[in-house]
């Protein structure tokens, strides 16, 4: 394909279509006291609801709540997660993480076992092909079939110049 501009030629497969609506299987993480810990260490969380189960009891939680962002790294340590980019044979070294965004439907707490429902919501790309999109959104629920959270990534697959 003749193209103007930077790009002579496209020589790399594109994502195909076909993939939009794919659903990966079903994936289970247990938020763990620890990982909760680091988490909040990690990110520099110095309110005491994410840090102490007292502090956290003492407003009405059940348990130490997870903190903002804490679920994408939760679902990025679930071990039998099978990810989209895996099922669709994506170069992780052309990856970027392109955005990141949270829907808190339902408290989730320290001991909660989470399924995360993870689906390609849409392919596109951008500079003649250079860039493409991959949008996935997750349906989370708890281990009483609650809906917790809505999450969705963005991920950007990046076609250097000249490469397949």
């Amino acid at each position: 394909m003749h193209t103007t501009g930077i790009y002579k030629f496209r020589q790399w497969k594109m994502i195909d279509r076909k993939h939009i609506g794919m659903k990966v299987p079903p994936y289970r993480a247990t938020v763990e006291k620890g990982q909760l810990l680091l988490f909040a260490k990690a990110t520099g969380e110095t309110n005491p609801i994410y840090l102490d189960e007292e502090a956290a009891r003492a407003i009405g939680c059940p348990a130490i709540p997870i903190p903002p962002t804490f679920a994408f790294s939760l679902a990025l340590l679930a071990p039998d997660r099978v990810s989209w980019a895996d099922t669709l044979k994506l170069p992780m070294e052309k990856i970027l993480h392109g955005e990141q965004a949270f829907e808190y439907l339902h408290p989730v707490y320290c001991g909660d076992a989470l399924t995360f429902h993870e689906r390609i919501s849409d392919i596109y790309e951008k500079n003649d092909g250079a860039l493409e999109f991959v949008v996935a959104d997750t349906d989370v629920v708890n281990q009483h079939g609650t809906q917790c959270l809505r999450l969705r990534t963005v991920a950007v697959l990046v076609h250097a110049k000249g490469n397949a």
